[in-house]
């Protein structure tokens, strides 16, 4: 029991019976065992257990590991001799199976187990005080009695198992009620949101069905039962957040729903009585007469505000705060509508898609919190089962009857009896249905429960078959080059300038997938959430199968391709149709990407689109885990870009027409371009890090945009040194990337991966490692500081042979493109560590309105 409580009543005398030691084992038939039949056979139920439960609550469950440990304990202080003398099991039980049966009759065995031969006696007290929340919850302890007939040792390890198990009943109990209240809260919350934004809906119907008349007219000519005024809320953008984080403390606040562009037209002068719904915030002082953000309006409905808050996730939302953050004074009065009233307030001006917008945020809190209910369903039957598992195994060790009188108690125990989340999830259910799904309860559990995607073994067999088609067509395309000589110092120089960039930009972007195809299997392989982190539809996002069906498909094609153009040129073929081959490949990818067809993985497609729409228009778009974690991958992609770069001006400029290989590099402007991509990613993740800073107000986003400033300074010294070769660019590209190297380095072991925790129970690591080994984190940090001095190369300009400078770019291109995939894997593995210390499983939807209640 925690020594936070206080037991305010002493043991109260158990009513269910004492287990006997001697009696037959009975056959337990709750119906949560039944729910274990769900179970694979064959297979080991610690596998089982670990690979169904929620991996954030993995700290909640039963720890059915140490308890098997304890029964191990309890095995060896029985004795092996005493496991030799007894006869096997199917020669001493059989002939006792009928008397069994027997002996289970009622009327035979009336009074059950025999009291005098009992095993355990469990105690229940009633606690409070207790510093997570739980007004009254029962705690249970056991006790091995003296007639169980174990020895000295077998009695120790007996009293330590069921003392553990205890201690998890008691755990799981806890948890399970705080989780349960959490959820409970979160749908009362939701339910007066529905009711505010019915009848928001019932007045936009209703101003629309008017044509506007209501809003045109004097205040004596509307309804007082639907007279409604607008109040501007005095409060900065970060004031939003932190009060939303306040009034939903219980929830996480790192999850913020995506949405889309708010329109600013079809605007509305309504009048609509809100009701007295909605009720989430504390009562706030009087608000002001001016407002600082788009998100921060109450609405005023016979003497109640609500407040209407529309997360800033946009470009328009995010200009218009900015603007009225600015200029709140100035454009205070040309914000009034319809005038001023009786009362000192304005007219609520409604816009029609903040409403539409308001009902896509609920809809979402629904779909969340009937995700979280059955994870908390899981949560229930899982540990359910574990007890039953680890009872049984109690059992067969002892030879003794615990098994049936244990179970009573957890039966009857709070996690497994209370059936609010059960009701409260055919609740959410209902409210789906009636509300967003027009009564249809097949398109509704498409949401609630959507169908995950088969793994089809035609998947499979296509990898095997392109990736012998890649290999085959690989070796025929480097015995072609080298007996083109191709790739050395003496070779063709237009080919080496424009079609090897194509070649090497397709490769260092597949390789890149394919690395993050296999963090996916490591991901998963590990129980890492990266579908929760990043936020994907787990019907829609890509497995790690299906993205390597799509490296060695393109590969394939592309090496193809540049099979038959290499097999052109040694010929002599070099016309502009012939030159143009690789744009073409290019063109027809770029085609494939922005496709707008339902083929070819249309979704993952078009949610790379959105990402890196929002990276390119940063700070703009609210950034989310995703965006950022993109940015990153494009920061190790610099010389892909750098490529695209070269290969848009060349083509778009013609001068494959004419072989001008020199003509981007000569002009000025163009060069100026080159110089700008060179540093665009960093400056990229340089203001997600000022937009997060802003949004959040925490200054480690700050220090985090200096380490990409650096980086910025360091990637221009190096461009600066290739068009200058003097010694004082090459003082300085040593000095400035010495810094910048000695600051990523830091911020890679400390921030991102959370490593080097010098009081930490695993030394110069952290607390929790997902990996066993630890040596592997240490490698890891000494190749990730191997990889991260690639910059310098600038400086001792390396040649392998005779290779063309350009191919050991390549190569270290590639190796810097290894390290970000390596580093990918850690940085989700703290993510993920984070958010269990947190048991943070759902995302938590902010919820639009507030209401907020006047002195």
């Amino acid at each position: 029991m925690d020594t936070s409580t206080q037991a305010h009543a002493a043991h109260i005398s158990t009513a269910y019976p004492m287990a006997s030691s001697q009696t037959p084992r009975h056959q337990y038939h709750s119906c949560s065992e039944l729910q274990c039949c769900t179970l694979k056979p064959m297979v080991k139920f610690s596998k089982q257990f670990e690979g169904q439960l929620v991996p954030e609550w993995k700290e909640a469950f039963v720890d059915y590991w140490q308890l098997k440990k304890d029964i191990k304990n309890l095995q060896v202080a029985t004795g092996e001799g005493r496991d030799k003398a007894a006869p096997p099991p199917s020669q001493w039980q059989a002939p006792a199976a009928a008397s069994h049966w027997v002996m289970r009759l009622p009327f035979l065995n009336p009074h059950g187990h025999h009291k005098e031969n009992s095993v355990i006696q469990m105690h229940r007290k009633l606690a409070s005080g207790s510093n997570d929340g739980a007004v009254v919850r029962e705690v249970y302890e056991t006790v091995v009695l003296d007639t169980a007939g174990f020895s000295g040792a077998e009695a120790k390890a007996a009293s330590a198992f069921f003392q553990r198990l205890d201690e998890q009943l008691n755990k799981v109990n806890r948890f399970y009620e705080r989780k349960e209240r959490e959820f409970l809260d979160r749908g009362e919350s939701l339910r007066r949101q529905l009711q505010i934004l019915v009848e928001l809906k019932a007045a936009v119907t209703e101003a629309r069905r008017r044509g506007g008349s209501s809003a045109a007219g004097t205040t004596d000519q509307e309804d007082p039962s639907v007279s409604c005024s607008i109040l501007h809320g005095d409060q900065s953008l970060r004031g939003i957040t932190e009060q939303e984080q306040e009034g939903q403390k219980k929830f996480t606040k790192d999850d913020i729903a995506k949405s889309t562009d708010e329109g600013e037209d079809d605007q509305l002068s309504i009048s609509g009585a809100l009701g007295n719904s909605g009720r989430i915030d504390k009562p706030r002082e009087e608000a002001a007469n001016r407002m600082r953000t788009l998100s921060g309006k109450e609405v005023t409905c016979q003497g109640r505000s609500v407040r209407i808050n529309i997360p800033i996730t946009t470009p328009s939302r995010t200009v218009i705060a900015i603007r009225e953050l600015l200029f709140d004074d100035m454009l205070s009065q040309s914000r009034k509508i319809g005038g001023i009233g009786g009362d000192g307030c304005e007219k609520l001006s409604i816009n029609k898609k903040k409403v539409h917008q308001a009902e896509k945020m609920i809809r979402g809190a629904l779909v969340e919190l009937y995700k979280g209910l059955g994870y908390l369903k899981t949560y229930r039957t899982l540990n359910m089962v574990a007890f039953v598992k680890i009872l049984k195994k109690f059992d067969k060790i002892t030879a003794k009857e615990v098994q049936t009188t244990y179970l009573k108690v957890v039966e009857s125990s709070y996690f497994n009896s209370s059936d609010k989340a059960i009701r409260l999830m055919d609740d959410v259910e209902e409210l789906f249905v009636r509300h967003f799904a027009t009564g249809d309860k097949r398109k509704a559990m498409k949401y609630l429960k959507p169908n995950q995607k088969e793994e089809s073994h035609a998947t499979t067999f296509f990898i095997g078959l392109f990736t012998g088609s890649f290999v085959a067509l690989f070796i025929g395309y480097c015995i072609m080059a080298h007996i083109a000589g191709m790739y050395t110092q003496q070779s063709n120089k237009v080919y080496m300038s424009t079609s090897y960039p194509v070649l090497s930009m397709f490769s260092l972007f597949f390789l890149h997938l394919f690395v993050y195809g296999c963090n996916i299997f490591m991901w998963r392989k590990t129980r890492i959430n990266y579908t929760f982190i990043f936020e994907f539809t787990p019907t829609k996002e890509l497995k790690y199968r299906d993205v390597f069906l799509i490296c060695t498909t393109s590969m394939t094609i592309i090496i193809g391709v540049m099979f038959a153009h290499l097999t052109l040129i040694v010929k002599g073929y070099s016309s502009s149709a012939v030159q143009a081959i690789p744009g073409c490949l290019l063109l027809v990818f770029s085609l494939i990407l922005v496709c707008p067809f339902k083929i070819l993985y249309r979704s993952s497609r078009y949610q790379f689109l959105r990402a890196i729409r929002n990276i390119i228009l940063t700070p703009f778009y609210k950034v989310v885990m995703v965006d950022f974690f993109m940015a990153d991958q494009l920061c190790s992609q610099v010389p892909l870009l750098r490529s695209l770069e070269y290969l848009a001006c060349y083509y778009i400029t013609s001068s494959y027409k004419t072989q001008d290989y020199g003509y981007c590099t000569r002009v000025k402007h163009f060069r100026d371009l080159a110089y700008a991509v060179s540093f665009l990613p960093y400056y990229w993740r340089a203001m997600q890090c000022a937009r997060r800073w802003f949004d959040e107000g925490d200054i480690n986003h700050i220090v985090n945009l200096g380490k990409y400033v650096s980086a910025m300074l360091a990637a221009g010294t190096k461009v600066a040194y290739e068009n200058d070769n003097s010694a004082g660019w090459l003082s300085l590209v040593v000095i400035v990337s010495s810094i910048a190297t000695i600051y990523q380095l830091y911020w890679d072991f400390v921030k991102d991966w959370g490593l080097l925790q010098f009081n930490s129970k695993n030394p110069w690591l952290r607390n929790d490692l997902i990996l066993k080994q630890k040596y592997i984190y240490f490698i890891s940090m000494g190749l990730n500081l191997l990889l991260r001095l690639a910059w310098l190369q600038t400086v001792i300009h390396p040649n392998i042979g005779s290779l063309d400078s350009r191919v050991t770019l390549f190569f270290l291109a590639a190796l810097e493109v290894i390290r970000r995939g390596h580093w990918n894997f850690y940085r989700l593995e703290n993510e993920h560590l984070n958010n269990a210390g947190k048991f943070r499983a759902v995302k938590v939807v902010p919820l639009p309105f507030h209401e907020v209640e006047e002195d």
